[in-house]
């Protein structure tokens, strides 16, 4: 229960500090996903290239085509990796912007591990 002004105050500078961490936890999160994105995009590119030569290259449609289904395969599969790394990183930057409102929130619940 809140007793004085001074504990109002108090309270009031928690909750700005720990939106302030959480807000900076958060941006942190999505740079490291612009990161990893522009990273895959760049990567996804250079093989996109390379399957486009090595297509151009083939003797036959046959050829043409294994290293069209080839390249479809591997893609795919980076792509779902590509989605699981992303996913890792929003839940990794959730957690963290969460954290610093964890002792208000048990302060808040009464439950065990509140801080004052």
């Amino acid at each position: 229960m809140i007793k004085s002004f001074e504990d109002v105050q108090d309270y009031g500078k928690q909750g700005f500090e720990a939106w302030v961490a959480s807000a900076t936890a958060m941006t942190k999160g999505f740079q490291a996903v612009a990161a990893e994105t522009a990273e895959y995009s760049k990567k996804s590119f250079e093989k996109g290239t390379s399957a486009l030569q090595e297509i151009m290259a083939a003797k036959t449609l046959d050829s043409a085509l294994a290293v069209q289904q080839r390249v479809a395969q591997e893609t795919y599969k980076e792509f779902v990796e590509q989605l699981n790394r992303c996913g890792e990183l929003y839940r990794a930057a959730a957690q963290q912007a969460y954290k610093p409102f964890e002792a208000q929130i048990a302060q808040l619940t009464g439950k065990p591990g509140a801080q004052k």
